[in-house]
């Protein structure tokens, strides 16, 4: 009896001790996600969790692989993760300051050294390797445990990535008017490459007072494109230029698109990317449909634009009207494409196929972008938006002789709008963005692959819960950048591996590409090694560097400071009117009067020389 209560009073006893233990909760790993995939020259990033029980303290990290290896171990004290610089200049009445998610502001963090990250991706190059966190008290109790797997692939990306790095400071202007933010902070828009395997990004392009925007490369990298807004409204010019180390911009490298008719400036050039051909020698864009208007009158808009107060998605864009023409280098002119121009529809956003055989763009149905009576749009994705919804086509380039456009099956017919498609580089696959209206930057944008030829479109698995859009594929294809608002208004890039059967893995952050009050948009990989592109300059970018500076001095009446500046705007173009008459005037209210007459002269001279040459 004694012996029978004895074990009776140590079961009893044993039972007691298990319900005192604490239960060991279930660590949430948010990032990265369960299957991710990292390349084999990334930078180490920043793992984060969110652990339920209150007793952890510390968190032991294990990463434990296959085939007998031993695994990797760590301790950390899973400090919050916590948000990069800010840029003072990009802080406005019109923007807030960047602030966690309740989601990033629970999470704990943990960044391996460099060493042990190398490791991590040396032993789960093909084959997973299992990432577990385990909560521990202060006596070094468990009391939490979480894991995922993760793996490297042997695919490496090879390539830098080359961004465009702007505020976001919105503005309201006119019904049509592109301008996304405000005047005084273009200047504040900056290009910047990345390579994946540095944790920092380097300055390479800044301090452009006019708006430059979409840019592209040719597939050897050796020719930069860029649009270009120049004075006098001119949104006719295009930047074309060799790519060095230290890229210098001349004065011919600045293009005024023109087709046989004449120039084109105003709104004649329609939407943006413009894109470099695969060999260089070619460019396509989007144009006013209509024929260079008599007497300099300004042809009807072509675009619906209704820019908004809301940082966090600033401006909806999309070109209701226009065809695509093409650019030879080596006669200097815009041409129609065949295939591609039929005034009936809006044809826009095209990219070639890898050889340039193709060229593949969106299409609508053409339509005024502000019919008259329609309520303004608010906020991005309003049901008062002009509803336009685009479907993908094919047409061959053919030298520039064109040829019947195709539509692409799985990116088109499908009740949304396909747009901004970009083609793989052994040319099997297009991404491409979908929404439910309008083009790219839309919170509801999804990324989308489909075969070349058409067929299923498959929803990727890399897409984030806000806008994916900004897509660009590595040189050897096995990686595909892109941007996202999931974590922040202020837009972010990310990395995701696509396998040779066009299965994609989960986003992989790019950490600090810019300061946290500041996005990244138009992320595009060169085929460069990282120092192949340092800076972009030269006399054609200063030149608008010294304008802006000249004209702000004179309204500032420091015109003997405005005078030299003018002198150096003057010495890239001695033809420049306008910079003619404001040495001239500058010069006169500074009591320099002799040295002004010959200034207004010029500027006359080639005001009347320019009039002369204007369509009758």
């Amino acid at each position: 009896m004694a012996r029978a209560l004895l074990r009776t009073s140590v079961a009893a006893g044993f039972v007691f001790l298990l319900s005192a233990a604490p239960p060991v909760a279930e660590i949430a790993v948010d990032y990265p996600e369960p299957g991710s995939v990292f390349p084999s020259d990334f930078a180490p990033p920043t793992f984060l969790w969110r652990d339920p029980s209150k007793a952890a303290r510390l968190w032991r990290i294990e990463a434990s692989f296959s085939g007998g290896i031993p695994p990797l171990r760590a301790v950390s004290r899973g400090p919050r993760l916590r948000l990069g610089p800010i840029d003072p200049d990009c802080v406005a009445e019109t923007n807030q300051p960047p602030a966690l998610t309740p989601l990033l502001a629970a999470a704990r963090t943990w960044k391996p050294t460099r060493a042990a990250w190398e490791t991590i991706k040396k032993y789960s190059a093909g084959r997973p390797a299992r990432i577990t966190i385990t909560g521990l008290t202060p006596a070094g109790q468990v009391v939490s445990r979480g894991a995922i797997a993760i793996r490297t692939s042997t695919d490496p990306v090879g390539a830098p990535i080359f961004y465009r790095d702007v505020p976001l400071m919105p503005t309201e202007t006119s019904t049509g008017i592109i301008k996304p933010i405000a005047p005084y902070a273009v200047r504040l828009v900056a290009w910047r490459l990345r390579s994946v395997s540095e944790s920092s990004s380097r300055l390479v392009l800044e301090n452009l007072p006019v708006c430059a925007n979409c840019h592209s490369f040719s597939s050897d990298a050796r020719t930069l494109g860029m649009d270009l807004n120049g004075l006098r409204n001119n949104k006719g010019l295009y930047m074309l230029a060799s790519v060095s180390p230290r890229t210098a911009i001349l004065s011919r490298d600045v293009i005024q698109w023109s087709t046989p008719e004449g120039a084109l400036k105003g709104d004649l050039r329609v939407g943006f990317m413009s894109q470099v051909s695969p060999c260089g020698r070619y460019v396509v864009t989007t144009i006013n449909p209509e024929p260079v208007p008599p007497g300099g009158r300004e042809p009807p808009n072509n675009y619906y634009v209704q820019n908004f107060k809301d940082y966090r998605f600033l401006q909806v864009f999309y070109p209701t009207r226009g065809i695509l023409a093409w650019y030879s280098r080596a006669t200097g002119v815009l041409r129609p494409l065949p295939g591609a121009d039929d005034t009936r529809y809006v044809q826009m956003g095209a990219v070639w196929s890898p050889g340039g055989k193709y060229l593949v763009f969106a299409r609508a149905a053409a339509k005024d972008p502000n019919p008259g009576g329609a309520p303004p749009a608010r906020y991005a994705n309003d049901p008062n938006e002009n509803q336009v919804r685009y479907d993908l086509y094919r047409v061959p380039f053919n030298e520039g002789r064109g040829g019947a456009a195709e539509r692409i099956p799985g990116a088109s017919q499908n009740g949304m709008s396909n747009s901004f498609p970009k083609v793989s580089p052994d040319g099997r696959w297009i991404v491409f963005v979908q929404s439910r209206n309008g083009q790219l930057m839309r919170p509801d944008s999804r990324l989308f692959i489909v075969p070349f030829a058409g067929g299923s479109a498959r929803l990727m698995r890399c897409n984030t819960p806000l806008m994916n859009s900004w897509h660009s594929f590595s040189p050897n294809g096995r990686w595909m950048v892109f941007s996202s608002k999931s974590r922040s208004p202020y837009t972010q890039m990310y990395l995701t591996h696509i396998d040779s059967s066009g299965n994609d893995s989960p986003p992989i952050l790019i950490e600090n590409s810019t300061a946290s009050n500041r996005a990244v948009n138009l992320p595009e990989f060169l085929n460069l090694p990282p120092d192949g592109l340092q800076t972009i300059g030269g006399p054609a970018l200063d030149y608008y560097r010294f304008f802006d500076r000249a004209l702000y001095l004179q309204r500032q009446s420091r015109h003997q400071e405005s005078a030299a500046f003018w002198q150096k705007v003057l010495e890239i173009d001695p033809d420049d009117d306008l910079a003619h008459g404001n040495l001239a005037l500058v010069l006169a209210l500074s009591g320099r009067r002799a040295e002004a007459g010959p200034h207004f002269a010029r500027a006359r001279e080639i005001r009347r020389n320019r009039a002369r040459q204007l369509p009758k």
